[in-house]
Protein backbone atom coordinates (compact mmCIF):
# COMPACT_ATOMS: atom_id res chain seq x y z
CA UNK A 1 0.00 0.00 0.00
CA UNK A 2 0.79 3.61 -0.33
CA UNK A 3 2.23 4.59 3.12
CA UNK A 4 0.52 7.78 4.64
CA UNK A 5 2.04 10.31 6.62
CA UNK A 6 0.31 11.19 9.72
CA UNK A 7 1.19 14.77 10.98
CA UNK A 8 0.34 15.16 15.25
CA UNK A 9 0.96 18.30 16.60
CA UNK A 10 -0.69 19.95 19.61
CA UNK A 11 -1.94 23.80 19.68
CA UNK A 12 0.18 26.11 20.61
CA UNK A 13 0.45 28.67 23.29
CA UNK A 14 -1.07 31.42 20.94
CA UNK A 15 -4.07 28.86 19.66
CA UNK A 16 -4.25 28.24 23.31
CA UNK A 17 -4.80 31.74 24.02
CA UNK A 18 -7.66 32.38 21.78
CA UNK A 19 -9.25 29.47 22.40
CA UNK A 20 -9.51 30.55 26.16
CA UNK A 21 -10.35 34.27 25.46
CA UNK A 22 -12.06 34.57 21.87
CA UNK A 23 -10.16 37.03 19.61
CA UNK A 24 -6.35 37.88 19.58
CA UNK A 25 -7.58 41.61 21.42
CA UNK A 26 -8.67 39.63 24.11
CA UNK A 27 -5.61 37.81 24.48
CA UNK A 28 -3.72 40.55 24.19
CA UNK A 29 -5.45 42.43 26.78
CA UNK A 30 -5.44 39.56 29.09
CA UNK A 31 -1.45 39.50 28.93
CA UNK A 32 -1.18 42.77 28.98
CA UNK A 33 -2.79 42.81 32.34
CA UNK A 34 0.27 41.09 33.62
CA UNK A 35 3.57 42.93 31.73
CA UNK A 36 3.38 40.20 29.19
CA UNK A 37 3.67 40.30 25.13
CA UNK A 38 1.74 38.57 23.01
CA UNK A 39 4.35 39.53 20.10
CA UNK A 40 6.54 36.25 21.04
CA UNK A 41 3.54 33.92 21.12
CA UNK A 42 2.52 35.08 17.74
CA UNK A 43 6.11 34.37 16.50
CA UNK A 44 6.24 30.88 17.89
CA UNK A 45 2.76 30.18 16.48
CA UNK A 46 4.05 31.58 12.77
CA UNK A 47 7.22 29.60 13.15
CA UNK A 48 5.10 26.27 13.88
CA UNK A 49 2.72 26.71 10.87
CA UNK A 50 6.04 27.57 8.92
CA UNK A 51 6.99 23.73 9.85
CA UNK A 52 3.83 22.74 9.08
CA UNK A 53 3.97 23.60 6.08
CA UNK A 54 7.43 22.55 5.48
CA UNK A 55 7.05 18.94 6.69
CA UNK A 56 3.53 18.14 4.41
CA UNK A 57 5.82 19.71 1.74
CA UNK A 58 8.28 17.14 2.11
CA UNK A 59 6.07 14.66 1.38
CA UNK A 60 6.16 12.05 -1.57
CA UNK A 61 3.40 13.38 -3.43
CA UNK A 62 2.10 9.80 -4.31
CA UNK A 63 1.81 9.24 -0.50
CA UNK A 64 -1.50 9.82 1.42
CA UNK A 65 -1.85 11.96 4.23
CA UNK A 66 -3.46 13.50 7.50
CA UNK A 67 -2.48 15.95 10.14
CA UNK A 68 -4.41 15.76 13.74
CA UNK A 69 -3.66 17.60 17.13
CA UNK A 70 -3.19 15.84 20.51
CA UNK A 71 -6.61 16.33 21.06
CA UNK A 72 -7.85 13.47 18.22
CA UNK A 73 -5.81 10.91 18.92
CA UNK A 74 -7.98 8.47 20.97
CA UNK A 75 -10.56 9.17 18.14
CA UNK A 76 -8.02 8.66 15.11
CA UNK A 77 -7.78 5.34 13.52
CA UNK A 78 -4.40 4.34 12.79
CA UNK A 79 -3.02 2.13 9.90
CA UNK A 80 -0.39 -0.38 9.47
CA UNK A 81 1.54 1.45 6.90
CA UNK A 82 1.11 4.73 8.67
CA UNK A 83 4.05 6.50 9.09
CA UNK A 84 3.64 8.88 12.10
CA UNK A 85 5.63 12.11 12.33
CA UNK A 86 5.62 14.00 15.67
CA UNK A 87 6.09 18.26 15.06
CA UNK A 88 6.63 19.53 18.37
CA UNK A 89 7.77 19.00 22.13
CA UNK A 90 9.08 15.00 23.77
CA UNK A 91 5.79 14.79 25.82
CA UNK A 92 3.68 14.48 22.40
CA UNK A 93 5.57 11.30 21.82
CA UNK A 94 4.10 9.80 24.53
CA UNK A 95 1.00 11.01 23.72
CA UNK A 96 0.65 9.16 20.56
CA UNK A 97 2.83 6.08 21.79
CA UNK A 98 0.07 4.10 23.72
CA UNK A 99 -1.98 4.36 19.94
CA UNK A 100 0.48 2.81 18.09
CA UNK A 101 1.51 -1.16 16.90
CA UNK A 102 4.89 -0.66 15.57
CA UNK A 103 4.85 2.05 12.95
CA UNK A 104 8.16 4.37 12.85
CA UNK A 105 7.55 7.15 14.45
CA UNK A 106 9.79 10.47 12.83
CA UNK A 107 10.67 13.00 15.94
CA UNK A 108 10.88 16.67 14.46
CA UNK A 109 11.84 19.24 17.14
CA UNK A 110 10.50 22.98 15.53
CA UNK A 111 12.35 24.85 18.81
CA UNK A 112 15.71 23.08 19.72
CA UNK A 113 16.43 26.21 21.81
CA UNK A 114 13.29 24.91 24.12
CA UNK A 115 12.66 21.08 23.75
CA UNK A 116 15.17 18.60 24.81
CA UNK A 117 14.86 16.81 21.97
CA UNK A 118 15.42 13.30 23.11
CA UNK A 119 12.13 11.96 21.68
CA UNK A 120 12.00 14.52 18.75
CA UNK A 121 15.74 14.43 17.87
CA UNK A 122 15.53 15.69 14.11
CA UNK A 123 14.79 19.26 12.42
CA UNK A 124 12.10 19.76 10.07
CA UNK A 125 14.66 20.27 7.42
CA UNK A 126 15.44 17.33 7.44
CA UNK A 127 12.08 15.96 6.89
CA UNK A 128 12.47 14.47 3.52
CA UNK A 129 15.39 13.04 3.65
CA UNK A 130 14.02 10.62 6.30
CA UNK A 131 10.73 9.88 4.50
CA UNK A 132 12.97 8.70 1.81
CA UNK A 133 14.74 6.62 5.03
CA UNK A 134 11.93 5.03 6.39
CA UNK A 135 10.12 4.42 2.35
CA UNK A 136 13.22 2.12 1.38
CA UNK A 137 13.98 0.59 4.92
CA UNK A 138 17.37 1.98 5.45
CA UNK A 139 16.55 3.82 9.05
CA UNK A 140 18.12 2.40 12.21
CA UNK A 141 15.11 2.64 15.13
CA UNK A 142 15.59 2.44 19.18
CA UNK A 143 12.91 0.11 19.96
CA UNK A 144 11.74 1.63 23.31
CA UNK A 145 10.15 -0.33 26.20
CA UNK A 146 6.41 0.41 27.12
CA UNK A 147 4.65 -0.78 30.26
CA UNK A 148 1.08 -2.07 30.39
CA UNK A 149 -1.30 -2.65 32.54
CA UNK A 150 -3.74 -5.57 32.69
CA UNK A 151 -6.73 -5.29 34.57
CA UNK A 152 -9.05 -8.96 35.32
CA UNK A 153 -11.47 -7.69 32.98
CA UNK A 154 -9.44 -7.76 29.69
CA UNK A 155 -9.46 -4.19 29.73
CA UNK A 156 -5.71 -2.67 29.81
CA UNK A 157 -3.34 0.47 28.61
CA UNK A 158 -0.20 0.96 28.08
CA UNK A 159 2.57 4.34 28.49
CA UNK A 160 5.87 5.03 27.08
CA UNK A 161 7.14 6.85 30.21
CA UNK A 162 4.69 5.44 33.14
CA UNK A 163 1.83 4.32 34.86
CA UNK A 164 -0.24 5.29 37.67
CA UNK A 165 -2.47 3.39 39.86
CA UNK A 166 -3.95 5.06 42.78
CA UNK A 167 -7.17 7.71 43.50
CA UNK A 168 -8.40 9.94 40.92
CA UNK A 169 -7.90 12.52 43.33
CA UNK A 170 -4.33 11.60 44.21
CA UNK A 171 -5.57 11.68 47.96
CA UNK A 172 -5.01 7.91 49.79
CA UNK A 173 -5.45 4.86 47.94
CA UNK A 174 -5.60 1.41 50.11
CA UNK A 175 -5.06 -1.85 47.85
CA UNK A 176 -3.18 -4.70 48.44
CA UNK A 177 0.34 -5.71 46.24
CA UNK A 178 2.07 -8.13 45.50
CA UNK A 179 5.69 -8.88 44.32
CA UNK A 180 8.34 -11.41 43.99
CA UNK A 181 6.66 -13.77 46.25
CA UNK A 182 5.62 -11.06 48.99
CA UNK A 183 2.11 -9.18 49.66
CA UNK A 184 1.40 -6.30 51.92
CA UNK A 185 -1.76 -4.15 52.47
CA UNK A 186 -0.91 -0.71 52.01
CA UNK A 187 -2.30 2.89 51.84
CA UNK A 188 -0.50 5.52 50.19
CA UNK A 189 -0.58 8.10 47.30
CA UNK A 190 -0.18 5.86 44.43
CA UNK A 191 1.85 3.71 42.68
CA UNK A 192 4.01 4.88 39.67
CA UNK A 193 5.57 2.26 37.72
CA UNK A 194 8.05 3.54 35.04
CA UNK A 195 9.86 2.71 31.65
CA UNK A 196 13.57 4.00 30.87
CA UNK A 197 11.92 6.12 28.70
CA UNK A 198 10.34 7.38 31.61
CA UNK A 199 13.07 7.37 33.98
CA UNK A 200 14.19 10.72 33.40
CA UNK A 201 10.58 12.16 34.62
CA UNK A 202 8.23 10.96 37.26
CA UNK A 203 10.48 8.02 38.47
CA UNK A 204 13.68 10.36 38.34
CA UNK A 205 11.86 12.55 40.63
CA UNK A 206 10.43 9.65 43.10
CA UNK A 207 13.86 7.79 43.40
CA UNK A 208 16.32 11.15 43.75
CA UNK A 209 13.78 12.48 46.68
CA UNK A 210 13.93 8.60 48.38
CA UNK A 211 17.60 8.09 47.94
CA UNK A 212 17.04 5.00 46.26
CA UNK A 213 19.71 3.02 45.53
CA UNK A 214 17.39 0.66 43.02
CA UNK A 215 19.03 0.91 39.37
CA UNK A 216 16.72 2.82 36.70
CA UNK A 217 16.32 1.59 33.69
CA UNK A 218 17.53 2.37 30.15
CA UNK A 219 15.23 3.63 27.72
CA UNK A 220 15.84 -0.14 25.27
CA UNK A 221 15.78 -2.24 28.40
CA UNK A 222 12.90 -4.85 28.89
CA UNK A 223 13.27 -3.80 32.42
CA UNK A 224 10.28 -1.60 34.35
CA UNK A 225 10.72 0.28 38.30
CA UNK A 226 8.09 0.69 40.23
CA UNK A 227 8.02 3.31 43.02
CA UNK A 228 5.06 3.57 45.82
CA UNK A 229 4.10 7.36 47.04
CA UNK A 230 4.09 8.01 50.04
CA UNK A 231 3.71 4.55 51.61
CA UNK A 232 1.79 5.18 55.09
CA UNK A 233 2.73 2.38 58.28
CA UNK A 234 -0.37 1.79 60.22
CA UNK A 235 -1.84 -1.27 62.35
CA UNK A 236 -3.46 -2.58 58.64
CA UNK A 237 -1.37 -1.39 56.59
CA UNK A 238 2.72 -1.95 55.72
CA UNK A 239 5.66 0.54 54.24
CA UNK A 240 8.29 -2.59 53.26
CA UNK A 241 7.50 -3.47 48.99
CA UNK A 242 7.78 0.47 48.38
CA UNK A 243 9.98 0.11 45.16
CA UNK A 244 11.48 -2.84 42.84
CA UNK A 245 12.54 -3.74 39.02
CA UNK A 246 9.96 -5.74 36.83
CA UNK A 247 11.14 -7.86 33.59
CA UNK A 248 11.02 -11.11 32.14
CA UNK A 249 7.86 -12.63 33.94
CA UNK A 250 7.97 -10.79 36.92
CA UNK A 251 5.09 -8.50 37.42
CA UNK A 252 3.17 -6.37 39.66
CA UNK A 253 -0.09 -7.41 41.10
CA UNK A 254 -2.51 -4.56 42.63
CA UNK A 255 -5.96 -5.86 43.92
CA UNK A 256 -7.73 -2.32 44.82
CA UNK A 257 -9.26 -2.12 48.31
CA UNK A 258 -11.12 1.32 46.73
CA UNK A 259 -15.02 1.48 47.12
CA UNK A 260 -15.49 4.86 44.36
CA UNK A 261 -12.21 6.33 42.61
CA UNK A 262 -9.52 4.19 41.92
CA UNK A 263 -7.98 4.61 38.21
CA UNK A 264 -5.25 3.76 36.01
CA UNK A 265 -3.95 6.01 33.88
CA UNK A 266 -0.76 6.68 31.64
CA UNK A 267 2.05 9.12 30.84
CA UNK A 268 -0.37 11.99 32.44
CA UNK A 269 -3.15 11.58 30.30
CA UNK A 270 -5.86 11.20 33.30
CA UNK A 271 -8.46 12.27 30.35
CA UNK A 272 -8.19 8.52 29.39
CA UNK A 273 -8.41 6.72 32.44
CA UNK A 274 -8.88 2.79 33.52
CA UNK A 275 -11.31 2.88 36.32
CA UNK A 276 -11.16 0.16 39.17
CA UNK A 277 -13.44 -0.81 41.88
CA UNK A 278 -13.07 -2.57 45.04
CA UNK A 279 -11.70 -6.08 44.34
CA UNK A 280 -10.11 -5.41 41.30
CA UNK A 281 -7.09 -6.93 39.95
CA UNK A 282 -4.31 -4.96 38.00
CA UNK A 283 -1.28 -6.59 36.60
CA UNK A 284 1.84 -4.33 35.91
CA UNK A 285 4.20 -5.45 33.19
CA UNK A 286 6.44 -5.01 30.37
CA UNK A 287 4.51 -4.50 27.27
CA UNK A 288 4.96 -6.64 24.52
CA UNK A 289 4.67 -3.63 21.86
CA UNK A 290 7.50 -1.27 21.83
CA UNK A 291 7.99 2.06 20.36
CA UNK A 292 9.89 2.43 17.35
CA UNK A 293 11.37 5.60 17.16
CA UNK A 294 13.66 6.49 13.81
CA UNK A 295 17.24 7.69 15.77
Amino acid sequence: MVPRCVLIERPTEYQELLARHGTREQARFYLGQRDQDIGELERCHREQRDHHAQVLGAVPPEWRRASIGRGDLDRFLFEPDDIIVVLGQDGLVANVAKYLHGQPVIGLNPQPDRFPGILVPHLPDAAADLFADVAAARFTAQHRTMVAATLDDGQSLVALNEIFIGHESHQSARYQLSYAGHTEHQSSSGVVVATGTGATGWAASLHQERHSQLTLPNPEEQRLAFFVREPWPSATTATTLTEGSLSGNLALDITSELGDGGVVFGDGIEADRLRVSWGQRIQLHVADLTLQLVA
